[in-house]
């Protein structure tokens, strides 16, 4: 599924419930760059036990965060007129059926990597799958990998994440990526970033220091979106500068090949002739206008 760099949008609750909003998050995804732009679908009755809804008012003033089950159809035909991948977090049971027929990739989120019911049922339905590790120990993941492959998942990846917004740069301990890419390797599982830290220097380091597969990151369009204050939401136009300086650096890398470049070629007749030390080679002088 992931082949670096790959970049998913993270679009969370900043659809504010407006399908237009939608679309316009779809259309700037695939303009910044990115290779997926993902939603959440959950419901809070179904989010958070009676108990915290009788008694947090917070809590459910969240029900205008919810994603409109009814815009997943429409979401994942403008996905796929734009060619970018349609990736969803589902927080429900119910909600996997709803979403297999239009969307691309299934992800698991950090608070749900203890609720092997839904892991197991997104992998069975073969689709990639992501596993968020935000506050999960090893056990804990090795846990959710088992029952994802043992349900039929051939496309996992992990993120590493920390489940702080904004997470502090010295928390995301961006080197546990080396560890899980080593724990899973044989495993052919991929690992990548999902951010919360807001900071181009630790997506750039996560992939070109760690080699992350891929890399998450949570935007908003205009800050007025509903998680924007929260500190952990990126603008396109302080992503796309970092997508842009990933894809170029990729370029870069070229072959390993140590030659003279065709930029390199018209070049080469110009250093010192090795006889007297000046330049050009004594093969051009004569005939040099």
């Amino acid at each position: 599924m992931l082949k670096p760099p790959f970049f998913i949008c993270e679009v969370s609750s900043n659809h504010n419930k407006n399908l237009d909003r939608c679309h316009n998050f779809i259309d700037i995804s695939k303009d910044i760059g990115c290779q997926a732009v993902k939603f959440q679908l959950f419901k809070i009755d179904k989010l958070f036990a009676p108990e915290i809804l009788s008694s947090s008012e917070t809590h459910c003033q969240r029900r205008e965060w919810e994603l409109p089950s009814q815009f997943i159809p429409e979401i994942g035909q403008h996905c796929k007129e734009k060619e970018i991948d349609f990736c969803c977090t589902p927080f429900y049971l119910e909600a996997i059926e709803e979403l297999e027929p239009h969307i691309n990739i299934f992800k698991i989120a950090s608070y749900e990597i203890l609720w092997h019911d839904l892991i197991k049922e997104c992998a069975a339905t073969l689709k990639p799958l992501i596993i968020s590790s935000g506050m999960a120990n090893m056990d804990e993941l090795d846990q959710a990998v088992e029952v994802a492959l043992k349900a039929g998942c051939k496309d996992l990846t992990i993120f590493h994440c920390v489940s702080g917004y904004p997470a502090p740069v010295n928390e995301c301990n961006l080197s546990v990526l080396a560890t899980l890419q080593k724990r899973f390797k044989s495993r052919n599982i991929k690992v990548g970033w999902s951010d919360h830290s807001g900071e181009s220097g630790v997506l750039l380091r996560s992939l070109f220091k760690w080699d992350a597969d891929g890399v998450e990151f949570h935007l908003d369009l205009d800050t007025r979106g509903r998680e924007y204050n929260l500190g952990h939401c990126w603008l396109p136009s302080q992503i796309k500068p970092v997508i842009d300086m990933v894809n170029i650096g990729m370029e870069s890398d070229g072959v390993p090949l140590k030659k003279a470049t065709f930029i390199e070629e018209k070049e080469r007749n110009w250093r010192s002739d090795p006889t007297d030390g000046l330049r050009p080679m004594k093969s051009i002088r004569n005939n040099w206008k």
